[in-house]
């Protein structure tokens, strides 16, 4: 997927072309209410082959497999077979958001997929090892995973409530040698943090998409919480359970051991799901949460199919042949969806999604017919994929930080009919000492794949001179 997406030339989607806004320069922020690790790899795997398609899924396919061997390895770590290993593995395919939605839209929920594998690897170490490294190591898991995506909090508390309510983890966090972890993790977030907080507005553009208050009285906004965060959950989790209860029923006519209680490894993931869950709804009933997305349910249980998998090892010839059915299905749903997002990235799809399809070479040619362009502005992510095509341009929307102090003239305002109001660039515009041509041009950027062409509207700016 990687190699192939380099070759067919189209552009990216929302949320890649957003990177590709962002990693022209290297800061500890930027913006969108988004950590800046996944912008941090991009520009690294931009350095090596260029600012391209070919960087972008470097970096994603990257983090899925790190991810993926991480998760591997915490489960054999932590003393089960390769095969309960492997259906843990497998079993994180057969979450949508993971097989599908990271392929071809997300970015920074894939960092957080990878990094809450990596912290709870190097908790497992950090439990056997018990040395100065290792704690430096979970130290920089921890950074890692809070310059992922913010959320994490939700699984760094679970984590640690579980692992301080076992007797045989509380030690290794009791240990004074815990506070080389904290130190680690703190200094490596500080830049962020400094950053996040002399930047509030950028670093809390996003937080009216919590739908905060939404129900009106406090009764009902708790009551759409609780409904929001329950539908959620099914739609990101039930698949995943759907296929594992199968594998146990096609393996019920197997013989199987007495049940036993379960060890402290399956205890210690179960009650992080459970603080997970414990916490999110506190979460939401204290803030007033309405609104949710699917997505965010992978820090609460990205660990079920690992405590699933590791309770099928237990069962003897009935779990191993359910582990195996659960190797199968995960190894199937990986294969079939690779020409299905292959598709979607060379077609893209309805609406926002066909800005894949845009010829922007045509569009930058167009774009520099009257002469040099040095920034170009828009109301949306979607113009981010001219530097593809030019890597030196600044490309610039209503949400890139320090606005004003980016804009390097000639500078070109591009808009396209979109959900996007242009409204609040025209103010950033405005507040930037900038003003739009009287002229504007209408032009016709044509699209590959033989769709109808775009219509977008080109406009000059100019640096208002001080009366």
């Amino acid at each position: 997927m990687t190699l192939a997406s380099h070759f067919v030339g189209t552009g990216v989607g929302v949320d890649d072309s957003e990177q590709l806004m962002e990693m022209r320069f290297l800061a500890a922020g930027y913006g969108s209410s988004q950590p800046p690790l996944f912008t941090w790899l991009a520009i690294l795997a931009a350095a090596l082959v260029g600012t391209s398609v070919l960087a972008l899924k470097i970096v994603k396919y990257g983090l899925l497999a790190a991810g993926l061997v991480a998760y591997f390895a915490a489960i054999r770590r932590l003393g089960y077979s390769s095969r309960a290993a492997a259906a843990g593995m497998f079993g994180l395919l057969l979450f949508p958001q993971i097989f599908w939605e990271m392929q071809h839209a997300l970015t920074h929920s894939t960092a957080i997929f990878c990094f809450t594998s990596v912290l709870l690897l190097a908790l497992v170490e950090v439990q056997k090892r018990r040395s100065a490294v290792s704690y430096a190591l979970f130290g920089l898991a921890t950074a890692a995973a809070m310059l992922s995506k913010y959320n994490i909090v939700i699984f760094l508390t679970a984590l640690f409530l579980a692992a301080f309510s076992l007797r045989e983890t509380r030690a290794a966090i009791l240990d004074r040698r815990f506070l080389i972890s904290v130190a680690v993790a703190i200094l490596a977030c500080l830049p962020t943090a400094y950053w996040s907080l002399t930047h509030p507005q950028d670093f809390l553009s996003h937080s009216g998409g919590f739908g905060v208050a939404g129900g009106g009285s406090a009764a009902r906004t708790a009551a759409l919480g609780i409904f929001g965060l329950a539908k959620a959950i099914l739609n990101f989790a039930a698949l995943p359970v759907a296929v594992f209860a199968v594998a146990f029923v096609l393996a019920r006519r197997s013989p199987a051991p007495p049940p036993q209680p379960g060890p402290w490894p399956e205890r210690l993931l179960w009650r992080a799901i459970a603080f997970g869950l414990l916490v999110t709804l506190v979460l939401v009933l204290a803030g007033g949460v309405t609104q949710f997305r699917d997505r965010w349910m992978l820090p609460i249980f990205v660990l079920l199919p690992a405590v699933l998998a590791m309770r099928l090892d237990a069962m003897g010839e009935r779990g191993r042949k359910a582990q195996g059915t659960i190797v199968f299905a995960g190894a199937v749903v990986a294969i079939l969806v690779l020409p299905v997002s292959w598709h979607m990235h060379l077609n893209g799809g309805d609406n926002r999604g066909r800005i894949v399809r845009m010829d922007y070479r045509a569009l930058y040619d167009q774009l520099t017919a009257d002469g040099p362009v040095t920034t170009v502005v828009s109301s949306w992510f979607w113009i981010g994929n001219l530097r593809l095509v030019n890597p030196g341009l600044i490309v610039l929307d209503d949400e890139i930080p320090d606005f004003a102090q980016s804009i390097r003239e000639p500078a070109v305002l591009v808009l396209m009919g979109d959900k996007e109001p242009p409204s609040v660039v025209f103010d950033r515009i405005a507040k930037a000492g900038y003003a739009m041509d009287t002229i504007h041009r209408s032009v016709e950027v044509p699209q590959l794949l033989g769709d109808m062409p775009r219509q977008v509207t080109i406009t000059r700016l100019h640096r208002i001179t001080a009366q």
